[in-house]
């Protein structure tokens, strides 16, 4: 989950030029907002650690959550 998703989603479109698409946002959320993917990255990292062994928590990989919570963003715009 991103802190303060909707206000960072927002800067992100501003800053797009050109034809603004999934991959485009995506890239463009990577260039401005480096430390708060890592801080996503890491948290996954963490809870995969965590588990057990044995148990599986169907957990989508960190590109694929800020993917579809791009996708989803966009289609309400």
């Amino acid at each position: 989950m991103i802190i303060e998703q909707e206000q960072k989603f927002k800067e992100v479109l501003s800053k797009i030029e050109g034809k603004i698409n999934e991959q485009s946002f995506f890239n463009k959320f990577l260039e401005l907002y480096p430390k708060v993917w890592k801080k996503h990255k890491a948290t996954f990292s963490k809870f995969n650690r965590s588990k057990q062994f044995g148990q599986t928590i169907p957990l989508p990989k960190p590109e694929v959550s800020l993917r579809k919570e791009i996708r989803l963003w966009l289609q309400k715009q």
